[in-house]
């Protein structure tokens, strides 16, 4: 047999709070993805490079020709399927495009495949998972040719980004909701019913009921739009009936884009809430030729530091390919301040902190009729919840950040050194949250998770009047001056709004008609 090395940015600590409980059953069947390296990387940089830039000379790629020139090589899939032949696991499909082959197999088998021990751990807030320490080996033959092996492990990876509106009632808070609609008026969103576009929505669990949908659309005078749940790892639609669980991240999720933009297809990828679940659904939707979305909404994640460096890598490669094929990618920014409930300090949320995403930050919208009086960062305390946002450590400065720096809460400016968090804004406190319908029950939702499906929609709907997709809109944002109703008043922990962009709302709340004139 050839010998084994570690796959570069593959070890694994053991979760803090985790408890060994002990060894897997060997004879457990799994399924694990495996990534390979990009046909003609260097050719693709720099491509990318010049969508970075915003050169209005690149168009995007088809999902076909991504496929033939930037997918996996044949000879490099025949690898591992030799490797996978020799240990006994089976194929269980693979495809060029999404660079992606996925296993199936015991749990003894893969631990002889990749050198790696399985064992069962429990943690208060995660349950039970099969996890690992320490890396995961590789053949001499399959190094620099795998770029990732995900699902050894299955602890979950994210958390949705939503905050249903504690049922308490401060007598100095005055509590407003509003329907999608309605902001995307207060928005100045341009007309239109997103017909012809499809959005996709990554959920990694619960799910929705039609009698939901269906009782919602039609309280709005709203047509229903034509939702498509997609299976992605044997995960489904399947509502668990708690509003309070990922039911009210799906149904929130449908409910805002559908309400915005009735006429487009809602392509809804359910996954398992793994590393392996989230970059497949994605990747997923990303190469999905049959729906095509043009834009994408994630109102899940995790800090930056819960990554291993090769999911992280892996994740940003199908989000490179995103941006590649013209494919907008909205994010939520999190929903836990400056920290993201990391316990250890700052951080930003992971993949809104990808260069390839629209990250979504969140703010308090105060409105008077058809117009909003008063828009500040969203921060209703360390138990109400706050905008995600700060500075990442895994990512350096993109090009259109270039020049901005960060306020702190204490008053001082510090140049922007690393990607800035977030990228835009949008309402997102549950106080002045949205109102949906989840489990048969009316409820005011907030979180970041509300903004990333307002934006998409946005973006759905200048598709369509446009007859093309926007793309990849950071450095076109970023460029236009004042297409972004700018959020100069309050905090999100350590950072402070200030004129300008900032950690707490990026470049502001939309101006729906002034960001389409843009893009």
């Amino acid at each position: 047999m050839a010998s084994k090395h570690p796959l570069p940015g593959s070890e694994r600590t053991v979760e803090q709070g985790s408890k060994l409980i002990g060894d897997c059953d060997p004879a457990e069947k799994i399924e694990v993805f495996v990534m390979l390296r990009r046909q003609q990387q260097a050719q693709f940089d720099s491509l990318m490079s010049r969508i970075e830039a915003g050169d209005p000379n690149v168009a995007p790629l088809s999902r076909e020709a991504l496929a033939k020139d930037y997918g996996a090589a044949p000879d490099d899939i025949a690898k591992v399927k030799a490797f996978a032949a020799a240990h006994g696991l089976t194929v269980v499909r693979e495809d060029t495009a999404a660079r992606s082959v996925v296993l199936s197999g015991t749990v003894a088998q893969f631990q002889s495949a990749f050198e790696v021990k399985l064992e069962q751990y429990q943690h208060h807030t995660a349950g039970t998972f099969r996890g690992r320490t320490g890396a995961v080996n590789v053949p001499d033959d399959l190094h620099g040719v795998v770029e990732a092996v995900l699902g050894l492990d299955n602890r979950p990876q994210a958390r949705p980004h939503f905050r249903i509106r504690p049922p308490f009632r401060p007598a100095r808070v005055h509590q407003v909701s509003f329907t999608p609609p309605q902001l995307a008026s207060l928005y100045q969103f341009p007309a239109g019913d997103g017909g012809g576009q499809c959005v996709g929505i990554i959920e990694l669990g619960g799910g929705y009921s039609t009698a939901d949908l269906t009782s919602y659309f039609a309280s709005l005078n709203v047509a229903s739009p034509t939702v498509k749940p997609v299976s992605v790892d044997q995960a489904r639609n399947e509502p668990t009936g708690d509003p309070n669980g990922p039911d009210g991240e799906v149904t929130l999720d449908i409910e805002i884009v559908g309400a915005i933009v009735p006429g487009a297809t809602l392509a809804v990828y359910f996954a398992p809430n793994s590393d392996a679940g989230f970059i497949d659904a994605v990747s997923s939707a990303v190469h999905d030729t049959a729906n095509r979305p043009s834009v994408i909404s994630i109102s899940w994640g995790g800090p930056e530091s819960r990554w291993t460096s090769q999911s992280q890598k892996a994740f940003n490669s199908v989000l490179q390919s995103a941006a590649a094929l013209g494919v907008t990618v909205c994010a939520a920014s999190g929903d836990s301040g400056s920290s993201d409930g990391s316990g250890t300090g700052d951080q930003v949320d992971f993949p809104a902190s990808s260069p390839y995403v629209l990250a979504c930050g969140g703010t308090s919208l105060t409105a008077s009729g058809a117009s909003i009086t008063h828009e500040v960062v969203w921060n209703d305390g360390s138990e109400g919840g706050a905008s995600g946002g700060g500075v990442s450590t895994a990512f350096a400065l993109p090009a259109w950040q270039e020049g901005l720096s960060v306020t702190s809460t204490g008053g001082g400016k510090q140049p922007l050194a690393r990607r800035g968090v977030p990228d835009v804004a949008g309402d997102a406190s549950p106080l002045t949250g949205y109102s949906v319908l989840v489990g048969g029950m009316q409820t005011v939702v907030g979180g970041t998770s509300a903004v990333a499906p307002l934006w998409a929609a946005l973006i759905a709907r200048i598709n369509a009047a446009n007859g093309r997709p926007a793309g990849f809109v950071n450095p076109k944002l970023y460029k236009a001056a004042g297409v972004c109703n700018d959020i100069t008043q309050g905090n999100n922990g350590s950072f402070a709004a200030s004129v300008g962009w900032d950690a707490c709302t990026g470049l502001g709340s939309p101006n729906g008609q002034k960001v389409a004139g843009v893009l």
